[in-house]
Formats: C-alpha cells, sequence, structure tokens
C-alpha cells in the first residue's frame, strides 16, 4: 500500500495529511503554492478532522484530486514541547462575564448557555462573577477594567449586535471587537469574544441556543481553555 502525503502550510507550522487509501504517491495538489492552502481550523483540532472540512480551503480546480480519507499528522519534533489549555483542569480559576442588556432576549440565553458550560466543566458558583452593561459598544472598557483587576484569569464578553438600516452596526461591531481585543493585550488577561455580530434577528436566534448551537456555551470553552493555558501552563515556560 502507498501512502500518500501532502504538506501543508500553517503560519510557521507544516501539516502532513497522509493518505492510506493506496495508489500513486503525489501530491493532491502539486501546483498549489502553500500560501493557498490555509486550515481552517486550529492546530489543536488537527488530527482526526475529516477531510471536508480541509478541502474548503483548497481552491475548487485541485478539489478533485484530494484524498477522500485521509489522517492528519502534526510535523512536530520530539525536542519541542506542546502547551495547551484544558477543560479538566480549571480548579483555581475564576471567570468574570460582560453582558449586554441591549438586545436582552439573545444575550440572556448566550448567557445561560455559558453558565451552563462553566457548571458542567465543575466551575463553582462562586468563581463566576456578571456584570450587566447597557449595550456591546460599554463591553470592552468594563472588560479592561475587570481584567486589570487581577482577581479574574479569564473575562467572557457577550453581547449581541444585529444590523439596521444604517451604519450604527458597523461602528458598534467594529468598536466590540477591536475594543475587547485591546483589552486582553492590555490587561494580559484573556478577554473572550462572544459578542454576536448578526445581518437579522433570525441569525441571532440561531446563534443563541438555536440550530447553529449557543455561542455563549463555545466562548465559555474558549474561556476556560484560555484561562487554564495562562495560569496553568504559560507559566513553566519561565
Amino acid at each position: 500500500m502507498m501512502v500518500h502525503c501532502a504538506r501543508l502550510q500553517c503560519g510557521n507550522m507544516k501539516v502532513m495529511c497522509v493518505n492510506n487509501s493506496g495508489g500513486k504517491s503525489t501530491s493532491p495538489f502539486p501546483d498549489t503554492p502553500f500560501s493557498r492552502v490555509r486550515l481552517p481550523f486550529s492546530l489543536r483540532e488537527a488530527a482526526g478532522l475529516q477531510t471536508h472540512r480541509m478541502v474548503q480551503a483548497v481552491p475548487p480546480e485541485k478539489r478533485a484530486c484530494f484524498p477522500k480519507k485521509a489522517a492528519f499528522q502534526l510535523c512536530v519534533s520530539a525536542a519541542s514541547r506542546e502547551l495547551t489549555g484544558s477543560l479538566t483542569n480549571v480548579e483555581g480559576l475564576r471567570f468574570a462575564i460582560v453582558v449586554g442588556q441591549f438586545n436582552e432576549f439573545v444575550t440572556r440565553p448566550l448567557l445561560a448557555g455559558a453558565l451552563g458550560t462553566f457548571k458542567k466543566h465543575l466551575v463553582k458558583d462562586s468563581d463566576i462573577d456578571i456584570v450587566w452593561v447597557p449595550g456591546s459598544f460599554e463591553i470592552p472598557i468594563t472588560a479592561q477594567a475587570i481584567a486589570k483587576s487581577g482577581k479574574y484569569h479569564a473575562v467572557l464578553c457577550i453581547g449581541t449586535v444585529i444590523r439596521g438600516e444604517t451604519t450604527h452596526y458597523d461602528a458598534v461591531a467594529n468598536a466590540a471587537a477591536s475594543g475587547v481585543l485591546s483589552a486582553s493585550l492590555n490587561s494580559g488577561v484573556p478577554c473572550i469574544f462572544g459578542v454576536l455580530t448578526c445581518e437579522n434577528l433570525e441569525q441571532a436566534l440561531h446563534r443563541a441556543g438555536g440550530k447553529a448551537g449557543n455561542k455563549g456555551a463555545e466562548a465559555a470553552v474558549t474561556a476556560m481553555e484560555m484561562a487554564s493555558l495562562f495560569y496553568h501552563q504559560l507559566p513553566t515556560l519561565k
């Protein structure tokens, strides 16, 4: 049995696609430069995912020759250290949740999803504080103040911005996204962006417990992983 290998570039890391289906050992996209092939998911997810996730990153003209069944292996040296956050090591971690009141019929289900996820992973209620602000525009400055207090290991930001008839949507959505990022960088504490930016109400409801899942729950998972990474893993590098 021949083994097909395709080397893909993701930032400074290379990922090898191994196909055990047999046949001629050639790359599935020999003429495609590395800059054109990018993984639409993080490196920690690379192992074991279905090929169709990768195919979306490949130019259409190359998809026909992409292996139908493949296993993804990271080309990481044995001498390298791999650090990642954990959902099972949350003891001692404290979280703050900043929630926008505007579009509360959406943000409350998002908050419920986040709280349910924290509880599922055994985060104590006493280790979670919830702060309400008027809307998504006020989330970043509040998140930064909370993060700089030194009392929390991650700040989860929840809000909803829905496009209307004016450009107000663009201003608020951009300010919220860049502001939450700035809060993280200025404080050194992970501030997780859980603000929905939707074209219409239907999209928002689908993402607040509807058919598209609950983005509040997903953001809570990210908060735990980042808090664990910063508190338990990154200090070992010093």
